[in-house]
């Protein structure tokens, strides 16, 4: 019987979050190697078990797998949580890359300038209330349902809901405008896996601070500026 799954990346979010969601929202327990100094990420290359030679990486059913998509797809389809159907799969992969999208503005906010950073939230905020967050509100409008795709429970609802809090830590009215919005948030964040990583204590990381900035660039030596998009 194969163990835990075990994700190797930085104490923080990063392009790891999403994938720590969709296992916690299957309710699958998961052990994590923090990357902390230089030579445990060369170990890692050395090893061969970074196809691309980047984090993040999960140790799932006796595969390590790299690429985040391909995790979660992965994780999505064995856990029941990507549809029923081709088109339902479509969808969910719609709104996912849409989610993706907007969390992407906020992804390198840690590592920017301060200037830059005034910059990046205002885009980021604008973007979610005028581009992103209308859309859904429509969907869900629309179906009259609670879930994003098919009546049921999917990655699609939960990178969603990832994403509304992620844009509420910058801006707590952002979902001022949007009821269907904040009945969803309320469905999804009840879901008792949900609820439970919600909960402090588990494995949901906080907002990256100076302390993560300075080990990602250490382990992976990477000191040049980074930009607002």
């Amino acid at each position: 019987m194969a163990g835990k799954p075990k994700l190797y990346y930085f104490d923080g979010r990063g392009k790891m979050e999403p994938i720590r969601w969709l296992l916690a929202a299957a309710g699958v327990e998961f052990e994590e190697e923090f990357l902390e100094t230089r030579e445990q990420y060369e170990k890692l290359l050395q090893d061969g078990d970074l196809l691309f030679q980047q984090v993040p990486m999960v140790e799932i059913d006796g595969v390590k797998m790299v690429q985040s998509r391909a995790i979660l797809h992965y994780i999505a389809a064995k856990h029941n949580l990507y549809g029923k159907d081709l088109k339902e799969r479509a969808l969910i992969d719609m709104y996912v890359e849409g989610t993706t999208d907007l969390m992407g503005l906020i992804l390198l906010y840690p590592f920017l300038s301060p200037e830059d950073k005034r910059k990046q939230l205002a885009t980021f905020v604008e973007k979610a209330t005028k581009r992103y967050f209308p859309v859904y509100e429509k969907v869900l409008k629309d179906h009259g349902q609670d879930f994003l795709v098919g009546n049921q429970f999917s990655w699609a609802d939960v990178h969603l809901l990832e994403a509304i809090l992620m844009v509420e830590e910058k801006a707590g009215d952002a979902l001022l405008e949007f009821p269907h919005l904040q009945a969803f948030k309320a469905k999804i964040s009840d879901v008792p896996t949900i609820k439970k990583f919600l909960e402090p204590g588990s494995q949901r990381k906080p907002v990256s601070d100076d302390r993560y900035v300075e080990t990602v660039r250490r382990v992976l030596q990477a000191y040049h500026d980074v930009k607002a998009t």
